[in-house]
Order: C-alpha cells, then structure tokens, then sequence
C-alpha cells in the first residue's frame, strides 16, 4: 500500500491574487506599461504567498503548476511544444496563442467541461511535433523548495489533453514519460495527472492504455490520477489495471461502486467541494471518505472556481466557505478521520415545469415585419467598452450608498442623480457611435452594469454579492458570482429605464438586454440544498416580469441571453435529456408571454453550442446569435434567424474585411439572407473603443457588400 501520501491536500487553487494583482500585471504587460520580466516577478509573488498561506493553514500536500499566466492547459500545450508553428516568430508566443496578433488569429477557446472557466484549446493535427519542455514545472519545484516547501507537480493528463485527437496518443505519451523522468531526476516523489474526461462517457481504453505506458515506466514519480466533475465510474476499471500509485475522486457526485478496485493504493477522497462557496456537512464528508475507503482527505477539483477568502467580507449569508476556507476544511477532515455513516442525499426536483408556446416562428416574423430590417441586419451582442470613468462613478455611488465617501462635507457628493447623469452621457455616446458606423439594431451597451449576472442578482431578492469573491473567467477577466441563497422574486423593473432613455434618442430599434434564467444560475453559487429546476423557474418568473415591462416601454426587440445553456450540461449522459427539459422549458417561460410582434434573441458563446443544436432550436428564439469566429463553429441550416459571430471580441486583434466576409459567404451557403444576422461573438465590454470602431467598421462594411451582391 502507498501510504506516504499526505493525509491533506487540494487539488488547485486560485491563481488570479487575492486582489487581482494578476489581473492587473497582465493589463499592464499587454499595454507595454511593464516588461515580461516585471510580470514574471508577480507571478512568482503569488505563488510564494499561495504556498506560503497553505502551508500556515496546516495543509500537508502542496501543489505547484497550478499556477498560470494565462490558462493551464495552454501551459500544458508549451510543456509538449505543441506550439503551432505560425506563432514561433511572435514577439511573445504564448500571448499569441492565447490572444492573437495583428496577423494571426488566437487558438481556439472554450468552456472547461461543465464550468464558466475558458481554457485555450491544443491545436493538434497529424504533423504536429511534441517536444518535452519541462522548465515551468522544474522552476517551480526549484522555487517553492528555496521557500522550504516540497511539492506536488500538477499537468493535464494525456488523455484530457488529446481529448478529440487520441490518435496521437502514443506520440504524446513518449513526451509524458519524458516529463515524468525530468521530475524523478530532480527529485520529485508525487505527480498529479488531471483527467477529467475520464467523468466522459468512452474514454476508459484511452485512459487504460495510457495508464498502462506511463505506470510501467521505470524512472517516474508515483503517480496520483485525479479525476472530478463527475463519478467515472466507467473509466475506473480501465484505470485500476493500471499499476498507478493513487487517484483522487470527486466523492460530491457520490463514491462509485468500483471505486473498491484501488484498495491497497492511495485513495484521495475529494470531499469538499471546489464548485459552491457553501460550508462542508461535516458528517456527510465523514461518511463519503469511510464508504470510499479514502486515505487522504481534499477537494473535490481546483479550488480554481471559487474566490479566495471570506475574510473583508460583510453582509452575506452564514454558512460560505470561500478558498482558504476550504482549505482549513479539509485539514479538519484530515484530523477527525472518517466515520461510517449514511451518504448525503442530493435534491431533486420538486416541480414540473410546464412548456410555454409562443405562436409559429412564420407567424411572428409576419408579425416583426414593420421593423423594418435589411437583409443581412448588423448588430451587436449587448455591451459596449467600460471605460476607467464608468467604473470609478460605480465605486463612487457604491462608498456614497455605503457611507464610505472619501469626499469632505461641503465639497460635493456623488449621488444618484449624477449618477444617472453619467450613465446617460455614456449611453447617447454609444448609440451616437452606432449610428455613425451603421449598424442597424442597435444596443444602450451597458454601462450601468458590472457583469451580465451580478447586475441582475443585485435587483433581484434571494441573492447576495460579496465585496470581493473574484473567479477567474479566463485570462486577465474575472467575474463575482452571486450568491443564491433564498427564494428569488423581482423586486421591480431592471433594465427599463435604460432601455427606454435608449430609444428614445434613434429612430432605429433598440435591444432590451436581459440575462435568461439558466445562466442566472449557473453562473452563480446556489445554496445546495435547493433543487436547480426550482431556483431556475424562479428567475425565468422574474425575467418574464421585465420582458413585459420592456414591451409596454415600446421596446420591440429583446434579447434574453443564455451562454451557459450548454455549460450546464450534464457530463453524464444519463443526466442530460433531463436537464435539457427543464432548462429549455425555464426560457420558455422567461420569453414565452412575449406577443408576436416581438422580437425575441437569444446568444451563446464559447461552449460548443452544436452540442445542444437540439435544445438550441427548442428555445424558440426568433433569432439565436452563435460565437463562431474563433472555434470555427460548423454552421448548419437553422429554422429561424441565426448570427454567427464574425468578430472575435476576446483578442485585441481586429479583423479586416476581406476576412468578415469570407465569414458572410460561408454563412450565406447555408443560411437564407433574410434569417441572417451579422453581429461580433460576443460583448464588447473588454475592447477598447478604438478597437470597437475600427472592427465595427469592417463588419458593416462586409455586411453592406454582401447585401448588394444579393441583389
């Protein structure tokens, strides 16, 4: 039996900085405000105060290359050179891959299986040459042993990695078994490989062959095999012929019944969840590790997906735990020990939800026509850049609100009337910029709200924000996921005033911008003992409250956004028709009670979406808008209006207009011009106006040139 692993550990951890100083060094090396070297050095800070912080909470096993500049599995991408040869000659091919260059587009990026994380997807093709370049996991295991801390070495696995490419698997696998001796030889006694796909149905003789390979290697580290997000029970009896040394399971899904196969070897029973911010049931995390047979105590994934520390925290609910909470979590499950017990139960679902049917899609356009759209209508997906300006007047009215001005009496305040004032000037300047470049439905662009859920969370009961809980979204982005903690009502109209303000400054129509019910939830922290189809039925009442409030405003096109439908998706199959009912009927609730003339949208991005083509069309949607600039989504025929992304808003990189309409044609192959929109992949909160004007430019442009060769 293997039983020198530490008897606590976590699998990851947030990366980002208790204060984004990550967030911020990066903002300032891709501004050339700092050099890589000076970037370099606050990564190296962040790692020091992580282990440091863990160890000082009594964790036994530390991890090391978890930490990442940019995502870890495009590190993993550079650790087997799988570098595609057009960005070697970039001044910074890392940065290049992630996010593109004047000449070169970005590689593509995607939902981490079911989370709101983005991760740079490996561009693997039959003449793609692996190469072992240990160096970021050999200087981090230099470094923390400088600081007197040993370390655990972190990598996507081989398989998670190929996911979609396995024939290269053997060639991919003599690059692994050489990472692993560059480990051994520097002394390194454990390696955690992350499999994740092995909780995805038809991996399990991937997994057993590469297990089989990297097991039999006779200089290596022992290997711990950490699976999560799921139970994997089918690939367990593929990975227990394997002579690994350990596998760390996500024990919150339940213990799979074969988990018994790996008796004798370390069991890291992953008890404490790296997904919510709610406290462990102590009891029930007990009677987990005794069922499982667990000789180690951890997280159930990365504590990557959750913020870092309740500590400055005030006015939340009781019972959160946030990263360093977690941690001590486990380092107090390790000292009590397990204990037999009966298994937690999770909540079902505890209503039907029924499915609203609006009149037939013919029927509505019939009805939509006195819009008075082109063919080919160009618009954009919600928001607009959100400068320094709209920020600082945010934490202004914010510290006003909360008694905390730092302004003196008698010198002026910032209150909500100048407030307002501010969101006004900025709204008339976006709608003044689109009219200027020509596009033909237009947006307010947002600049009243924060994020896209937090905004909504904020005006709606059941929820709280936190002052600090910052996850990483990919990159340098980071969003604060509420926290559904009760029941969720609609206090009264959200977005209202702003949308009706809009529309009142053009004769063109204006978007009424809304976040639909599924992503509301998803990408929030929700209480675990409230079944998701319930809580989800909640919001869509509230979201079906503002459409209508929208429509008596006058305001004749809505778009009700759900990105994470196809996040949500179950990563059992056995799970996933269920899902999709609720979730599809959940919208269509939220949209449902919209009349005939209304137009309804609805977007998705970054998350496979022809996954859920099915669920996709079952939405209703008068007009669905796709990312598809960066993943090359395979546009296929659509029952009803359809904007496939043309512009990749997640790179500085702005697109011509030879490019865009390349992108047009492709779409008009399939596509009729009357059901097709033209738009970016997403919002454009991130960009720069400079950079917004001279991508907008090109796509009107494009669009404008595709109509007259339809004619």
């Amino acid at each position: 039996m293997t039983d020198d692993f530490p008897k606590s550990t976590v699998l990851g951890y947030p990366r980002i900085g208790p204060q984004r100083e990550l967030k911020r060094a990066l903002e300032g090396y891709w501004a050339g405000r700092i050099d890589r070297d000076a970037l370099a050095a606050t990564g190296r800070q962040l790692r020091a105060e992580t282990w440091r912080r863990l160890a000082e909470l009594g964790l036994e096993g530390l991890p090391s290359n978890t930490f990442s500049l940019y995502d870890h599995v495009l590190d993993a991408a550079v650790a087997v050179d799988a570098v595609p040869d057009r960005f070697r000659d970039a001044a910074d091919p890392y940065f290049a891959m992630a996010r593109g260059t004047d000449d070169v587009p970005a590689l593509r990026m995607t939902k981490w299986f079911d989370t709101n994380y983005h991760y740079i997807v490996p561009e693997i093709g039959p003449k793609t040459r692996f190469r072992p370049v240990p160096d970021k996991m050999l200087d981090e295991v230099h470094e923390a042993r400088t600081l007197g801390h040993e370390t655990r070495p972190v990598l996507v696995g081989p398989v998670t990695f190929l996911h979609g490419h396995l024939g290269r698997l053997d060639d991919l696998l003599d690059v692994y078994g050489e990472l692993l001796r560059s480990l051994a030889d520097a002394g390194v006694e454990w390696v955690q490989l992350d499999e994740p796909v092995a909780v995805v149905d038809g991996g399990a003789p991937a997994i057993r062959h590469a297990y089989r390979r990297l097991a039999a290697l006779q200089r290596r580290p022992k290997l711990l095999v950490a699976s999560y997000f799921g139970r994997a029970e089918d690939a367990l009896p593929a990975l227990a012929v394997a002579p690994v040394d350990g596998v760390a399971i996500d024990l919150t899904h339940g213990v799979p019944e074969n988990l018994q196969l790996f008796a004798g070897r370390t069991i890291v029973g992953g008890v404490v969840s790296g997904r919510n911010v709610w406290r462990t049931d102590f009891d029930a995390a007990r009677a987990l590790l005794a069922a499982a047979g667990a000789t180690s105590v951890s997280t159930s994934c990365s504590l990557l997906h959750v913020p870092y520390t309740l500590r400055g925290e005030s006015g939340l609910p009781d019972g959160l735990a946030f990263a360093e909470e977690k941690v001590a979590e486990v380092v107090a499950l390790a000292a009590l020990g397990s204990k037999p017990g009966p298994l937690p139960t999770r909540p079902l679902p505890t209503r039907a939800l029924d499915m609203d049917t609006r009149r037939p899609y013919a029927e509505r356009v019939a009805a939509q026509a006195d819009l008075g759209l082109p063919p080919l209508p160009v618009t954009t997906i919600g928001s607009f850049p959100q400068t320094g300006e709209l920020r600082k007047a945010r934490t202004s009215l914010s510290q006003a609100s909360a008694g905390q001005s730092q302004t003196p009496p008698g010198h002026g305040s910032f209150g909500q009337a100048e407030y307002e004032a501010r969101i006004e000037a900025e709204i008339a300047r976006v709608i003044g910029e689109q009219e200027a470049l020509g596009l033909d439905v237009l947006v307010h662009g947002e600049p009243e709200r924060n994020d896209m859920v937090q905004y909504f969370a904020e005006h709606l009961d059941g929820f709280a924000v936190s002052r600090n809980g910052w996850v990483q979204s990919y990159g340098s982005r980071c969003t604060r996921p509420p926290i559904l903690h009760g029941d969720v009502r609609r206090r009264g109209p959200i977005t209202v005033r702003w949308a009706k303000f809009a529309q009142s400054l053009t004769a063109r129509p204006v978007k009424g911008m809304l976040t639909g019910p599924v992503t509301i939830v998803a990408w929030s922290f929700v209480r675990p003992d409230r079944a998701l189809p319930d809580v989800t039925l909640q919001v869509a009442e509230a979201v079906r409250e503002e459409v209508r409030d929208l429509e008596a405003a006058g305001i004749r096109i809505i778009q009700v956004d759900e990105p994470a439908l196809r996040e949500l998706l179950p990563l059992d199959r056995r799970r996933q028709e269920e899902y999709l009912q609720w979730a599809v009927a959940a919208y269509r609730r939220a949209t449902g009670g919209a009349a005939d003339g209304t137009q309804i949208h609805t977007h998705l991005c970054y998350s496979e979406a022809s996954a859920v083509l099915e669920a996709i069309d079952a939405l209703d949607a008068d007009v669905t808008s796709i990312e598809a600039a960066r993943s090359g989504f395979a546009i296929t025929a659509f029952a009803r209006g359809i904007g496939p992304g043309v512009y990749d808003i997640h790179s500085p990189r702005i697109p011509d207009r030879d490019e865009i309409a390349g992108r047009l044609r492709a779409a008009l192959r399939v596509i009729p011009a009357e059901r097709l929109w033209v738009n970016p992949d997403c919002g454009l909160k991130t960009r720069t106006y400079d950079e917004v004007r001279a991508a907008l430019a090109n796509v009107v442009a494009a669009a404008h040139a595709a109509r007259e060769s339809l004619t």
